[in-house]
């Protein structure tokens, strides 16, 4: 089975993704700008901005999910999951308010909330931008996913449950469907 998460920053994405890959013993798959910035040991902010212009850095990247989620049970989380990973099984986008992503990314960044909020509102324009341009993906046209889970009150574990019980409708409904 081949799980899809999508969402924004500040979302929850990558901590429910893992979540839900732990409890049913699936590979997940969190390669992202951060894991390329690494591997080409330079700032994520200066990767970013490399991306923002060169339309490779992203085609590279959602290849490399899509052919590592082909090895079998997965889930992958990551912005594009829902577009990208076509034969998912099930397809989850997760949103929260501009203002509790904000919340969200300062418990981890220690920036002020303010100055996050700014920053989200910015890289989700650009984001938006630039998936538009690159595969003409409307990031905010998400109504076909399987489960679309708004986080505002519910934290990474609440979301996670969500996701495994229709995981696990999911799954018995390919049994019994053959596929």
């Amino acid at each position: 089975m081949k799980i899809a998460i999508s969402g924004k920053s500040g979302c929850g994405n990558t901590s429910v993704s893992g979540i839900v890959a732990d409890k049913l013993g699936f590979s997940m798959i969190n390669y992202t700008f951060r894991s390329m910035a690494e591997e080409a040991s330079m700032p994520f902010i200066e990767f970013c901005a490399l991306a923002e212009n060169d339309n490779s850095y992203d085609i590279q990247l959602d290849k490399a999910q899509v052919a590592m989620a082909s090895l079998g049970d997965c889930v992958l989380g990551s912005r594009l999951a829902i577009w990208m990973l076509e034969d998912a099984d099930l397809k989850v986008y997760i949103y929260a308010d501009p203002e509790i992503r904000a919340r969200r990314i300062h418990r981890r960044e220690k920036k002020p909330v303010e100055t996050i909020l700014q920053e989200t509102l910015d890289r989700d324009a650009r984001d938006s931008a630039r998936y538009k341009r690159i595969y003409g993906i409307d990031t905010n046209d998400y109504l076909f996913a399987d489960l679309i889970v708004n986080t505002n009150e519910l934290d990474q574990f609440q979301v996670a449950a969500k996701i495994i019980e229709k995981a696990e409708e999911t799954a018995k409904t390919i049994q019994t469907s053959g596929k």
